[in-house]
């Protein structure tokens, strides 16, 4: 299953910009695994001192754009696993600026935000090898739209590399 297999109708437009951040040819399985490594290379080479760098007031740090990445991973990953198993009950949505105060990103060291994403991630990818092609074409509604198994899983992906690129531009 590719990113190009997807429908516009599969998912809210909000999330067009993360999904066509991706290459059409992009596979779950390659892209989990290869995003994987590459995210941990990556926050894996911010120096100390641009971990808790914020380019403006009231954006976040590098930490905690990390931790926004595996809350994140968290909740598309359960969306991604009830509309797999058919569950038919509309998913909320959430604000994320909520999730960042309380996770304390900026006190945990940049290890153990790696073994955090490292834990989450694999669990995700251990949830779409489970999966048939057919449970991942389902169709659920979360935030108020549909929202397809594997749009969700795609959502994740290119959530990612739009962090990145952002750390990139203006932290680093």
């Amino acid at each position: 299953m590719h990113r190009q297999d997807l429908q516009d109708s599969e998912y809210n437009a909000y999330y067009r910009g993360y999904i066509h951040k991706l290459d059409p040819e992009t596979t779950l399985d390659r892209g989990f695994k290869e995003g994987r490594d590459t995210i941990i290379q990556f926050f894996s080479s911010i120096p100390e001192e641009k971990q808790t760098y914020r380019y403006a007031p009231g954006k976040w740090t590098p930490k905690e754009i990390f931790q926004h990445l595996i809350d994140v991973e968290r909740v598309f990953a359960y969306r991604c696993f009830r509309i797999a198993r058919k569950d038919k009950t509309a998913l909320p949505g959430f604000d994320q600026d909520d999730y960042i105060l309380p996770s304390r990103a900026n006190e945990k060291n940049m290890q153990d935000l790696i073994g955090e994403y490292k834990t989450t991630r694999n669990s995700f990818i251990a949830l779409l090898k489970s999966l048939t092609e057919e449970d991942l074409k389902r169709v659920g509604e979360a935030s108020g739209f549909p929202l397809s198994a594997r749009a969700a899983a795609f959502m994740t992906l290119g959530h990612e590399k739009w962090h990145m690129e952002i750390i990139a531009n203006r932290y680093l």
